[in-house]
């Protein structure tokens, strides 16, 4: 779906269930960050998870896109986009591939990755615009509180104790929005939401989670 402007921007979100937005830093009465702001204004008064914002925009320097970040947005593409950037980076918020995407270029980067990567470091980073001390800490509480999540998340679904295991989900999804770690991310966004709609393939989803919670305590010992 395409809108106008930031306030149909909004609107179109309240209304509709989207994976990804792609949201325009310039726009016509209400701009991108003014719109991402109301986005996350409303998904906290209903408790929901937050959908990933991806800015588009023409600018790259650095205050830009510490900018884009604190006003709620998850990441961003810097204009003109091809068709392998918008690939990835759909792939790496919502773990969904974009059928037959462009072949690459010779004078483009291989993309070696498939899904979202366990730990991206340059992400953390950004995340903590600029600061590595800052990302490094709060790198290490997400670590750190990682095999409690777990456990929690274990005994509630044993229990099929639905509200527990949204709330601890929701805890943990949070706290990932801080770090660079887009495959749990992905697996707790993909969890929460698939466990409020009621839908199919939760206990795939929840598999998904436990093993992207092993992958990321596997990773970080291996690069600590």
């Amino acid at each position: 779906m395409a809108v106008e402007g930031g306030y149909a921007a909004v609107n179109a979100v309240q209304q509709e269930a989207f994976d990804l937005v792609l949201m325009d830093v310039q726009m016509p009465g209400m701009d991108g960050r003014q719109a991402t702001e109301a986005i996350r204004a409303w998904e906290a008064e209903r408790n929901q998870s937050s959908l990933p914002i991806v800015a588009l925009t023409a600018h790259a320097m650095a205050n830009e896109k510490r900018s884009l970040l604190q006003s709620g947005m998850d990441d961003y593409l810097t204009k003109p986009i091809s068709e392998r950037q918008l690939a990835q980076v759909v792939l790496k918020w919502t773990g969904l591939a974009l059928r037959n995407p462009a072949p690459e270029r010779q004078n483009e980067a291989p993309d070696v990755h498939v899904g979202p990567l366990v730990l991206d470091h340059e992400e953390g980073l950004r995340l903590a615009a600029g600061k590595a001390d800052l990302a490094a800490d709060m790198l290490a509480m997400l670590l750190a509180s990682l095999a409690a999540d777990r456990e929690a998340i274990r005994v509630a679904r044993a229990n099929q104790d639905i509200q527990a295991l949204i709330e601890r989900i929701h805890r943990l999804h949070g706290a990932t929005r801080y770090c660079g770690v887009p495959q749990l991310r992905t697996a707790c966004q993909r969890a929460e939401t698939l466990l409020k709609q009621n839908a199919a393939h939760t206990e795939e989803a929840l598999d998904d989670l436990d093993k992207a919670i092993i992958r990321l305590e596997s990773e970080a010992r291996v690069t600590a």
